[in-house]
C-alpha cells in the first residue's frame, strides 16, 4: 500500500533520519525494511546534487524517499520534488497559513502554484501528465510541528487541505518554551498532548521523531497512539553499537 494510503487510514508506519550525505549509509539503513527515510536538508551538510542521489538510492531500495527541507520556502520544495522526492516534511509550520504556504509551493494549480520545470520526477520530460496525476494522489506533505504557537494552532494546521500528518521535533518544541531538551518539563508534555488529543480530533496521523536507538522509546510512542514514527538518526545508530560494544569490553578488560 501506498504511504499515502498508509497516512489517510493511520496505519503505523516507521522510518528514520538520514543525516550522512553518503549512499552506502542508506544501503545500509535500507536493510533494516524501514517503511521510509528522511533525508534532513535542514540541519546538515546534505546539499541538493546529493539529496538527488540519495533519493535514487532510497527508492531503488523501494523505500519512500522524504526530504525534511530546509525551510518553508517555495523554491527548495520545487526543487526536491521535481529531483523525485515522495514527499516532504516542513519544518516550522506555526499556522494554518504556513501549512496553506507548504501546499501552495509543493502543488500545482489549481491545488497550489508549484512551477513547472521538466527534470527527474517527470520522466525528463516524458512523463509530465502521469506525474502531475501523481502529485494530485500521492505526494506527502508532512507538517512539522515544533513550536508551542504550532500546539496552540494545531486545530487550524490539521484542518488545511493536503496536510497528511505531523511529526513533533522535541528539541525544538521544548526548545521554544525556553528549556531545549527537556522534554519531560510539565509544560512541554502538555504542548505535546494538545497536538496529540488535536491529530484524534482530526484523524490525522500523529508523529514523532524518537531520538533514541532503544527501542522501547519507539514502542512507548507506539503504544501512545503516534503512526507516523521517525526511529532515531543514522548517526546514532552507528555511534550507540560502537559505543556499547567498546563498553563490553572495556569492561572485560579491566
Amino acid at each position: 500500500m501506498a504511504l499515502k494510503a498508509k497516512l489517510k487510514n493511520n496505519e503505523l508506519t516507521i522510518g528514520s533520519w538520514i543525516t550522512i550525505g553518503h549512499p552506502s549509509v542508506v544501503e545500509v539503513m535500507a536493510t533494516a525494511m524501514f517503511d521510509w527515510l528522511c533525508i534532513d536538508m535542514e540541519h546538515t551538510s546534505i546539499d541538493l546534487y546529493m539529496a538527488q542521489i540519495l533519493i535514487t538510492t532510497i527508492q531503488s531500495k523501494n523505500i519512500k524517499a522524504l526530504v525534511r527541507v530546509s525551510k518553508n520556502e517555495e523554491v527548495i520544495i520545487k526543487k526536491v520534488l521535481d529531483m523525485g522526492a515522495d514527499g516532504i516534511i516542513v519544518p516550522m509550520i506555526n499556522t494554518k497559513e504556513d501549512a496553506m504556504n507548504a501546499i501552495k509551493f509543493a502543488k500545482y494549480p489549481p491545488a497550489g502554484e508549484r512551477g513547472v520545470g521538466l527534470y527527474r520526477a517527470h520522466g525528463y520530460g516524458t512523463d509530465f501528465e502521469k506525474y502531475k496525476k501523481w502529485v494530485e494522489e500521492e505526494i506527502v506533505i508532512i507538517a512539522q510541528v515544533e513550536h508551542f504557537k504550532a500546539s496552540e494552532n494545531i486545530d487550524d494546521i490539521l484542518r488545511v487541505d493536503g496536510i497528511d500528518g505531523t511529526i513533533i521535533g522535541p528539541y525544538d518544541l521544548s526548545g521554544s518554551i525556553g528549556y531545549p531538551g527537556e522534554f519531560d518539563r510539565n509544560d512541554v508534555q502538555l504542548a505535546i498532548e494538545n497536538i496529540k488529543l488535536s491529530c484524534k480530533r482530526n484523524n490525522k496521523p500523529y508523529g514523532f521523531h524518537v531520538i533514541e536507538t532503544a527501542p522501547e522509546g519507539l514502542q512507548q510512542k507506539i503504544n501512545d497512539g503516534c503512526t507516523f514514527l521517525a526511529y532515531s538518526v543514522d548517526f546514532f545508530f552507528l555511534g550507540d553499537s560502537a559505543r556499547d560494544g567498546m563498553q563490553v569490553i572495556k569492561r572485560g578488560l579491566v
